[in-house]
């Protein structure tokens, strides 16, 4: 894969390609430490988008990326809650989670590509993608099916680490960009490889702890947007 040309006529590194066995391959790895390593770090946006969850009408949530199940505990107990997840082993976890918490809300974890969903149109009043549209080979075909599963007039939420536009954490992003097989993760993810902010109702774009280092947004699904998509 041949390098960009980037701000300043520098070049970019190669981001090396994600696809689904190579996802599957890195939280292979990552399932059993996953909770110690990075449950501390992303808790603040994890809990910002449930909160968020719980505020908006509708109880049908499908939580896209669910992994060892860290935030089906903090969901509104009237919530019917589906996981769905690439990653065998994490969902392993979750379901250890779901029994042990005792979480009768929740109504399936399911192994299932994020990219081509198994639910019919207009399944559910919300969708939220924590710290997975930087995980998908395609980010925009997550936020195409999100958009076609959730029925109009209903939200999708993200929480993810987003690129910054400049200063020394733009560099070690970059750098880091060839490593994004071996992480499981692209760490140079731009808001613009998941959507377009001049044809999707963005309602909502909040910097998270730590630091600002994620980001949630929230969208108001519209079926003019889904079809658009799917085109």
């Amino acid at each position: 894969m041949s390098s960009a040309v980037d701000r300043g006529g520098e070049r970019d590194h190669p981001r090396a390609a994600l696809d689904a066995s190579s996802v599957r391959d890195a939280y292979r790895r990552w399932a059993g430490v996953y909770d110690t390593v990075f449950g501390g770090v992303s808790a603040y946006g994890r809990r910002r988008a449930v909160a968020a969850v719980n505020r908006l009408p509708g109880t049908r949530v499908l939580e896209v990326g669910v992994g060892t199940g860290l935030a089906l505990p903090n969901y509104r107990r009237d919530l019917r809650v589906t996981g769905i997840d690439l990653s065998r082993e994490m969902l392993e976890k979750a379901a250890e989670r779901v029994s042990a918490e005792n979480l009768p809300n929740v109504d399936g974890l399911l192994e299932m590509d994020a990219e081509a969903m198994a639910f019919r149109d207009n399944s559910f009043d919300t969708a939220v993608a924590m710290f997975t549209a930087s995980v998908v080979p395609n980010a925009k075909i997550l936020f195409a099916e999100m958009s076609r599963v959730v029925r109009p007039g209903g939200r999708l939420l993200f929480v993810n680490h987003f690129a910054a536009e400049a200063g020394p954490r733009w560099w070690v992003e970059r750098a880091m960009a060839p490593l994004s097989r071996v992480l499981g993760w692209h760490p140079d993810f731009e808001l613009s490889a998941l959507l377009d902010r001049d044809t999707v109702e963005v309602e909502a774009i909040q910097p998270c702890p730590p630091a600002g280092l994620f980001t949630l947004v929230q969208v108001r699904n519209s079926a003019a947007a889904a079809e658009a998509l799917a085109a």
